[in-house]
């Protein structure tokens, strides 16, 4: 490679491309931090110029993805999802292969007009409710239900992030076209459609006839309220009975803090504490106990008698104080995910105090193989941890709606606004009616669904800011200008004739295929949105230096940076693993051939069609 050809501009963008990879996988800042740092390094350097350097937070590709997101909430507001749970299980018969079959098919379809991780996050309870109702295990669920979220999100151009970058990606290439090229148009919504299909069919069929045996009979990690306690005894060691404990005179307890309480050795779960008249679930750890206060604990009947007996309480196993409060139908145990883009990651439960601002308490973590339950307050949050809360089911809803975990546990809930399904179903097919049209651009037509579900009532302007992911956001509108950068400062080029050079003899399906291996691989160190801007004004370039269609090498590779079945860089994966009880190998076993199917069936059918 003639790298004395590269200029000062060139070698910059290279620079920022590496940094951007290394700090996207060694995690020691914010990835949100990163994007950040490279977009202000574009207008210091002068690779993009400073009128268009903030031009990706007001592009066609940021205002899709917040309007899907706050489409998808309003659709969630009306309990749909849950309907839909209802259906499956009477479609389904009790059958398995019907049910993984039927949840994966309609989490492929919702996919495709709503980000990957928004769907994950609305079918991980589902899934839970439909594993704990028909007994088969979330192992055996959560994977096909996943693939078929990342296909379904190949069936339109707004199903996932790639896709909806792709169309600014292309108009912003035509600033560099060779002469005599024809200009790159934006692309209708349902361009992908056909190839969508087929990679939802071949994740269908790929389950069906290989699931069972890659999956085996997987972990049943099914909860709901109903099967708490041996789920959670079995699980995490969190077993016995509530009992109420009151402090006397010579009790070592008095003047001590909750926190100092429940880090004697040997202390039971300390779920709620009454002092004079206030009961209060979820104590924050500074609240004293005095002379009169009642605990309210859980634990083995032997356990806790004798850590009355040592600390001089009196031990009532009726519940006088805490009746209400420990009523299952208000209260109880539950289970949730970090997904990768929480404000908790990073943070320690000492520093969060989610029992005093959320009324939660976190009673074990989950990470990989290991459960913990001693000394967790200063351990630092990571994406893919499973936490156990214990807490009021009210608490626990509004906490979730935060979107900084994802309640895994089918717990209690009411539907807000099910009398608002026809107005949000309305709302929704006329945005995507619009967009169908070709006379109103996608962001246009999504923006009017969203207007429209704000105006009817379906959802409020605190719920739409809410459901918006904005870290996913600016990441997305952060990277964008290094795309742009990518192809004005020549590296693009430069690639496409090294790679002429080097390559110039295969034919171009060849191209193809390493483009997206490539692809594929680089998604896995820098998200598909990294990916995308980087490979896409290379594959272009290549495409127009070889002769063949830069149009299907653009989706080719935009498709490819979402083939990703082997880490937790993709957050579907990194939310559904641990709820399933997916090890490493787990996931090498079946996203390897996976990946191979997906790479196959985009080259195939992108073949037919361009």
């Amino acid at each position: 490679m003639q790298l004395s050809a590269l200029s000062i501009d060139m070698w910059l963008v290279v620079g920022l491309m590496v940094f951007t990879m290394i700090m996207f996988v060694w995690e020691r800042v914010r990835q949100d931090v990163t994007a950040l740092l490279v977009l202000v390094s574009l207008g210091l350097f002068g690779l993009v110029p400073v009128e268009q350097l903030f031009d990706g937070f007001a592009g066609d590709a940021v205002i899709s993805v917040i309007a899907t997101m706050i489409l998808g909430a309003g659709l969630d507001r009306t309990g749909l999802l849950n309907r839909v749970a209802v259906w499956l299980l009477r479609k389904s018969k009790g059958y398995e292969h019907r049910l993984v079959l039927l949840s994966s098919s309609v989490a492929g379809v919702v996919s495709s007009v709503m980000q990957n991780a928004s769907v994950t996050t609305l079918f991980l309870p589902i899934a839970a409710r439909l594993s704990t109702r028909t007994g088969v295990g979330l192992g055996r669920l959560l994977l096909p239900i996943g693939a078929s979220i990342v296909m379904g999100g190949c069936l339109t151009m707004i199903g996932s992030s790639p896709l909806i970058l792709l169309n600014d990606l292309l108009v912003a290439a035509n600033r560099n076209l060779p002469s005599g090229v024809a200009s790159l148009q934006p692309l209708p919504i349902f361009t992908p459609l056909p190839i969508g299909l087929a990679l939802l069919a071949s994740a269908l069929l790929f389950f069906r006839l290989f699931g069972r045996r890659l999956l085996g009979s997987g972990e049943d990690k099914g909860v709901a309220p109903g099967r708490t306690d041996s789920y959670f005894a079995r699980a995490y060691g969190i077993e016995g009975d509530v009992f109420e404990l009151t402090v006397t005179s010579e009790s070592p307890l008095v003047g001590m803090s909750v926190l100092e309480a429940e880090s004697q050795r040997g202390a039971p779960l300390l779920l709620a504490l009454k002092n004079g008249n206030e009961a209060r679930l979820a104590p924050p750890a500074d609240q004293m106990i005095w002379v009169g206060s009642v605990l309210g604990v859980m634990g083995p009947r032997e356990d806790v008698t004798g850590y009355a007996q040592n600390n001089m309480l009196r031990l009532q196993a009726r519940l006088r104080n805490f009746a209400d409060l420990f009523n299952p139908s208000r209260a109880g145990i539950s289970e949730a995910v970090i997904p990768p883009n929480s404000q908790l990651i990073g943070r320690t439960l000492e520093e969060l105090h989610l029992r005093k601002r959320l009324g939660i308490s976190v009673l074990a973590i989950n990470r990989g193989s290991e459960v913990f339950r001693e000394e967790i307050r200063n351990m630092q949050l990571r994406a893919g941890d499973m936490l156990v809360f214990h807490s009021f089911w009210r608490e626990l809803g509004m906490a979730a709606s935060r979107k900084d975990f994802v309640v895994v546990t089918d717990y209690p809930k009411e539907e807000q606004r099910p009398h608002k399904l026809g107005h949000a179903l309305f709302a929704f097919a006329l945005a995507l009616g619009l967009a169908l049209s070709g006379e109103v651009a996608v962001p246009v037509a999504l923006m009017t669904g969203v207007v429209g579900m704000l105006l009817m009532g379906v959802i409020n302007m605190d719920e739409a800011y809410a459901s918006i992911n904005w870290k996913a956001v600016f990441i997305m509108a952060c990277l964008i200008p290094l795309g742009w950068a990518v192809d004005s400062s020549g590296v693009a080029n430069f690639v496409a004739q090294q790679t002429l050079e080097r390559f110039g003899a295969l034919p171009s399906w060849a191209l193809l295929a390493i483009l997206g291996t490539l692809t594929a691989g680089l998604g896995l160190v820098v998200s598909n949105v990294g990916a995308t801007v980087i490979m896409v004004p290379m594959a272009i370039n290549i495409a127009i230096s070889t002769g063949a269609n830069p149009v299907q090498f653009a989706v080719v590779v935009a498709l490819c940076a979402s083939n990703n079945f082997l880490t937790g860089s993709n957050p579907v994966l990194a939310m559904i693993t641990g709820p399933a009880g997916y090890r490493v190998r787990d996931l090498l076993k079946v996203g390897l051939p996976l990946s191979s199917v997906y790479l196959i069936v985009v080259l195939g059918v992108s073949y037919l069609m361009f």
